[in-house]
């Protein structure tokens, strides 16, 4: 007797709700717009404010001279003898700016103490450098010395990671790099015990020297 009600009031509540009007529908969401809120209007503080937060180093060169004042100083107190350097074109500027260097391929893994390399793009959403393989740097310049030093232009700036893929395609067409990547601070991990470990598969420093080359 008592399971017979049970199910006739269960019953009841099904055609009741059976009964009344389908519920309102949310409208359907547009995957097209950003997840992300507005950037900043000035872009290059959106890029140094994340850039810094992700554990880079940022420093800003208000010319390609002033570079290489900002440069010869950071080796002096780092105390940096074995700055390799790999592009024929930073290696050119780095000559007439009177910075030494280290331009050999050989045995550079365990005698690299830092590189310095440029960039495809500067991805302002992130704080992120983009590099890739089609640079003289190559895949290893970046990853195997303890410290990785970029220098980049302000006009390589751009909003989202979308720009930048952009860019690369406009650059290089189908002749894409075979690698890409964003550097997004130093290379770090906590996979064991939870405890942050920098540079564990990559550079222990990111250092950007940002050249601003907007003219008034």
């Amino acid at each position: 007797m008592y399971e017979a009600k049970s199910k006739e009031i269960v019953l009841r509540k099904v055609r009741e709700a059976l009964a009344m009007s389908a519920p309102f529908l949310p409208p359907t969401p547009d995957f097209t717009t950003s997840v992300h809120g507005p950037l900043l209007e000035e872009l290059s503080v959106q890029f140094a404010e994340t850039f810094i937060r992700n554990a880079g180093t940022f420093i800003y060169c208000e010319s390609e001279e002033d570079f290489f004042d900002q440069l010869f100083e950071f080796k002096r107190e780092r105390s940096l003898d074995n700055l390799y350097v790999w592009e024929s074109a930073l290696k050119k500027i780095l000559h007439a700016g009177g910075i030494n260097f280290n331009g050999a391929e050989e045995d550079f893994i365990g005698k690299a103490e830092a590189a310095l390399t440029t960039c495809e793009a500067l991805i302002a959403r992130t704080g992120s450098v983009l590099v890739s393989s089609a640079t003289g740097s190559g895949r290893r310049l970046s990853v195997y010395p303890a410290m990785h030093l970029v220098v980049a232009k302000l006009s390589q700036l751009v909003p989202e990671i979308k720009d930048g893929l952009r860019l690369m395609d406009e650059k290089y067409g189908k002749r894409i790099p075979s690698m890409i990547s964003l550097v997004s601070g130093p290379s770090r991990t906590a996979d064991i015990e939870k405890t942050l470990v920098m540079g564990a598969h990559g550079p222990k420093e990111l250092i950007l020297f940002l050249i601003d080359d907007h003219t008034d």
